[in-house]
């Protein structure tokens, strides 16, 4: 049951913060969006007729910050979809294979995943002074015109939530008169152990 909750939550995951790394609505002013992968601009008033662009390449991107950002943000990606793959078959495979269902495998991974996340996301606003930002979104540095989007508090959410499976997935362990109580999710029974003293 646990490893089936791990595997629900890993891909769902990796799925919106794929969402959020393609969205150009990462931060917007009234004729212009873009995130982390793509911009957009459209004509003041009429946002359903926009043209959009993709930074097809690392050397397409505009500014080094953007391009350590996308670097890190991407990195992470991948390593959530790894991790979460490979719940996929470790849950799927038959019992015999994987005797230890007690634990979630990898934590570490989806630990290291988050912390890239979040480098890539405290980087961006950098990109921001960028001269190719102050060229096309020029409306956005008079008068507080600039908004954060749906794409980048998506992604930051994601952030968050990928930092916190991990700790989650650590066993729990309380010390009571002598004895260690160890919550076991996959059996969901309490197991009492005694302490060796030194």
């Amino acid at each position: 049951m646990f490893s089936s909750v791990w595997v629900a939550l890993g891909l769902s995951l990796t799925c919106t913060s794929a969402l959020s790394l393609i969205s150009p609505a990462w931060f917007q002013t009234p004729t212009f969006s873009f995130g982390i992968l793509t911009y957009c601009s459209w004509p003041q008033g009429n946002s359903w007729n926009q043209s959009c662009r993709t930074f097809s390449s690392l050397e397409d991107i505009p500014d080094f910050a953007w391009k350590v950002s996308a670097v890190m943000l991407l990195g992470g990606w991948l390593l959530l979809a790894f991790n979460a793959i490979f719940l996929l078959s470790w849950a799927v495979a038959p019992k015999g294979l994987c005797p230890r269902r007690n634990s979630v495998p990898m934590p570490g991974v989806q630990a290291v995943a988050a912390t890239a996340m979040i480098m890539g996301l405290l980087v961006f606003p950098i990109g921001l002074a960028s001269p190719f930002v102050k060229e096309v979104a020029s409306s956005m540095y008079h008068g507080g015109k600039c908004r954060l989007g749906w794409g980048y508090t998506t992604a930051i959410l994601n952030a968050v939530l990928a930092s916190l499976l991990p700790i989650i997935s650590w066993p729990h362990r309380t010390k009571v008169q002598g004895r260690t109580i160890i919550f076991s999710r996959a059996t969901e029974r309490i197991i009492l152990v005694p302490e060796m003293n030194k």
